[in-house]
């Protein structure tokens, strides 16, 4: 057991987390296998946790690894999650495996980000989404959503803009609404000033949320889904998202095809 210091404030970061999860006591106490009386003196510093008492509590608050790492912090621990570069050797079967998934996805869209959006891999039909944006959003690091949304980048060429681009920035208020980041409240202000109002009629409910998609042969209609890392146990491979689109009709797979 590796202790940094003698305190630390683990008992406003429990009660902190507890709150925002909406949980009582005596409910994150039985999911974390130990008594609503002992919660209570961890809440109120009466009482010091155990290393393994942290993780069951951030496994039970269902916090991501590196919220989990920060609670151990929070109670003098050192971090138990590491967090690597995508360079380093070890990683290299996660980079091979990324490789295969984003080549294997053509000839439809596919990337791989960082939270935030930042780009960190993607395959060669990327660049439909690419097309005709300004340069300057084109530069590394490319931040995927500001190019979605961004006048100079996709929007420009998607039909359904308000609708989509609110599926966007809601997705990202529930990541808010988890887990509290003041830059990314300040990103997701950026995005909304990029959005026309909008009134959705009743014919945008259905399965999916589509993109609709300009592109000199037509119209694109591609729907998106999200793979994760379930298993990891490494930060910065646990913080990354696997998106692929998909033709939502048979034009869009002809016109996707043909470009292969």
């Amino acid at each position: 057991m590796t202790i940094l210091a003698e305190s630390a404030p683990f008992a406003g970061e429990l009660r902190r987390w507890r709150t925002r999860r909406r949980l009582s006591q005596l409910d994150l106490a039985i999911r974390a296998d130990t008594t609503q009386r002992h919660l209570s003196f961890l809440e109120q510093g009466r009482s010091q946790p155990g290393r393994t008492m942290v993780v069951r509590l951030a496994e039970a608050l269902e916090l991501s690894l590196r919220e989990r790492n920060e609670l151990l912090l929070a109670a003098c621990y050192a971090p138990i999650y590491a967090e690597s570069s995508l360079d380093t050797p070890e990683l290299s079967p996660v980079r091979d495996a990324v490789e295969r998934i984003l080549d294997g996805h053509l000839p439809y869209p596919a990337l791989v980000v960082r939270p935030h959006g930042e780009l960190i891999a993607a395959n060669a039909a990327f660049e439909v989404l690419t097309e005709g944006a300004a340069t300057a959003l084109l530069k590394p690091p490319i931040n995927v959503l500001r190019l979605a949304l961004h006048p100079d980048g996709m929007s420009r060429r998607v039909e359904n803009l308000a609708e989509w681009g609110r599926h966007i920035t809601g997705s990202l208020r529930n990541q808010v609404r988890r887990s509290p980041d003041p830059s990314l409240e300040e990103f997701i202000a950026e995005l909304d000033d990029y959005l026309p109002e909008v009134d959705p009629p009743a014919e945008h409910l259905g399965f999916a949320v589509p993109l609709r998609l300009r592109v000199p042969e037509g119209e694109l209609r591609l729907i998106t889904t999200l793979t994760t890392f379930a298993t990891a146990v490494d930060v910065t491979l646990s913080e990354l998202r696997l998106e692929a689109f998909l033709p939502a009709d048979e034009t869009t797979a002809t016109i996707l095809r043909q470009r292969r």
